[in-house]
């Protein structure tokens, strides 16, 4: 799990695989990424002991922390016990509701450290609230960043690029080695910036349909999307006839199309 604070001391132990960001360069850079906050609310997922959560506090209208650690979590709360603007909500963020804490004001504004081995459930986590989110700034394992950021035709472009791209404009902002972290992970760090623009209505496709047929194309990424439709059930003779009158070649594979590419297919196997 990567977390963002200051050098862990004695009593700081790091628990639940943290590593805590000590590279204030990198802190600063990271909060600057998220833009404007003086009018926002801003939510912070993982703050660790709070080295990014010092640079927003000055910088947001209100700021939530989410930490899954209760003794950091407790540190923090009496930390900034004088800030009525700051809030910690001791949880695991996949259980909170993004929607209430957005109450009545415009979209959250989201920056964090994910832990790496839940990092695609909290993605899908922010998806789901979509409309709730504007933008979000993530700092991912480096090669869950290339996969989320991928393009099509490339060998990191799968069901996790598809998905993210489905609901967000993706840009890289910097890459972190080991050493900007204490302890050291055993791997580099990637920081993206997600600015939520959902494409189902411009693609127009039905989000939950549409995402369960991209997770099919996906299922396995070697074989031909012709193959993997008929896994999933599609007769050979429907997918076929489908694949030509979206003008995909019969030995495709889902990595090689485009999101316009994959809607207009599937436009074509609801229409059959």
């Amino acid at each position: 799990m990567s977390r963002s604070g200051t050098r862990p001391g004695p009593r700081s132990k790091p628990k639940l695989g943290q590593n805590f960001l000590i590279d204030p360069h990198a802190s600063l850079a990271i909060a600057d990424a998220l833009g404007d906050l003086s009018q926002r609310t801003v939510v912070e997922i993982g703050p660790g002991a709070g080295a990014i959560t010092e640079l927003l506090l000055p910088r947001a209208q209100r700021l939530i922390a989410i930490e899954l650690d209760r003794v950091l979590a407790q540190r923090l709360t009496e930390q900034h016990a004088s800030t009525p603007s700051f809030e910690v909500i001791s949880a695991d963020v996949l259980s909170v509701n993004l929607h209430d804490l957005r109450a009545d004001g415009p979209p959250l504004l989201i920056i964090g450290n994910l832990p790496y081995y839940i990092t695609s459930d909290i993605l899908l986590h922010l998806f789901r609230f979509h409309a709730d989110v504007d933008r979000a700034v993530i700092m991912v394992q480096r090669e869950v960043a290339d996969r989320v950021a991928a393009h099509p035709g490339t060998r990191d472009y799968g069901v996790l690029s598809a998905t993210a791209q489905l609901y967000a404009r993706v840009e890289r902002i910097l890459t972190l080695p080991p050493e900007a972290f204490m302890p050291p992970p055993d791997v580099h760090s990637s920081v993206l910036r997600l600015t939520m623009q959902p494409q189902f209505a411009a693609l127009g496709v039905e989000p939950d349909a549409f995402l369960g047929f991209v997770k099919k194309a996906f299922a396995q990424k070697r074989k031909t999307l012709a193959s993997n439709l008929r896994a999933a059930g599609l007769a050979s003779d429907i997918a076929q006839q489908a694949l030509e009158a979206a003008g995909i070649p019969a030995m495709a594979r889902a990595e090689e199309l485009d999101l316009a590419t994959m809607a207009r297919l599937w436009k074509q196997l609801e229409s059959r």
